[in-house]
């Protein structure tokens, strides 16, 4: 009975860990090295993660500044960068590049909080069907006779518990990066 609560809940906090992971490559007005972190760059016929090739600092709040280990790969670096979806526009001098990240349109951050919302609500639905898993599990377990029905009773209480828990965490999650998307 216990395994399957923790199974779950396990599974919950990998749903909550995979919402933050694609929070964090939302672009908010603020400069921030997790942007690229789904950016490969071809590095010599390999497509290797940007942060793997060079390093990513942000000076100022508006400012990311990209430096390659090979000074060769600059090109690569900054045609992966304009062909991604985050609409930046780097420029370089040869040694680094700078990205300069304009302010958001107040049309792109609704956009953007729609988007937020809706991985936050796919989220809550991956959440309630782990707690379905969970239930239909107990109630095997209770047709092979391993749980009375109080013990199964208890457990899908237990369950609705931390899935209610979870939801919680989901809508603060998404609550944090709306107050980061809107701040101007």
């Amino acid at each position: 009975m216990h395994t399957v609560i923790s199974s779950s809940e396990d599974r919950m906090k990998k749903t909550i860990a995979s919402l933050k992971d694609g929070f964090a490559s939302l672009r908010t007005g603020r400069a921030s090295a997790a942007l690229f972190d789904k950016i490969k760059v071809d590095y010599y016929g390999d497509k290797s993660p940007l942060n793997q090739v060079a390093t990513i600092s942000i000076p100022e709040a508006r400012l990311i500044v990209i430096q390659p280990w090979d000074k060769a790969l600059i090109g690569e670096i900054e045609k992966a960068i304009r062909s991604s979806e985050l609409s930046l526009n780097p420029s370089n001098d040869g040694k680094v590049i700078r990205i300069s990240i304009p302010p958001l349109t107040e049309e792109r951050r609704k956009e953007l909080v729609k988007h937020a919302k809706n991985q936050a609500e796919q989220s809550r639905v991956a959440v309630r069907n782990i707690r379905r898993d969970g239930n239909d599990e107990l109630k095997k377990l209770l047709k092979e006779g391993e749980l009375t029905e109080d013990e199964e009773s208890r457990a899908s209480e237990e369950l609705q518990k931390v899935t209610d828990s979870y939801i919680v965490k989901i809508n603060q999650v998404l609550e944090e990066k709306e107050k980061e998307i809107m701040e101007v």
